[in-house]
């Protein structure tokens, strides 16, 4: 079973450092992922993109982002995210989290 405070502390220690989470907040060297659920690669309002990201094509989901956050340059070659993934099992705990914070 997923556990939401678990795929916290994976976002804080692996995700932070690139990504904000809270509605309207910053963007860093990645974007913020508010309303990630639903919207398509390479959309995110005033977030300058690649075209590899921007032509990938595909709406942000639970079967996306698990299959992404697996191997983020495989993913989507070209992209600006240099990331070596987050292995099985933390993954789950990660989507758990960001199912809940990102539409807070």
């Amino acid at each position: 079973m997923e556990d939401v405070e678990k795929g916290k502390k994976i976002f804080v220690q692996k995700c932070a450092q690139c990504h904000t989470i809270k509605k309207g907040g910053k963007y860093k060297t990645g974007p913020n992922l508010h309303g990630l659920f639903g919207r398509k690669t390479g959309q995110a309002a005033g977030f300058t993109y690649t075209d590899a990201t921007k032509n990938k094509g595909i709406t942000w989901g639970e079967d996306t982002l698990m299959e992404s956050l697996e191997n983020p340059p495989k993913y989507i070659p070209g992209a600006k995210m240099i990331f070596a993934g987050i292995k099985k099992g933390e993954r789950e705990d990660l989507m758990a989290y960001l199912k809940k914070a990102t539409n807070e």
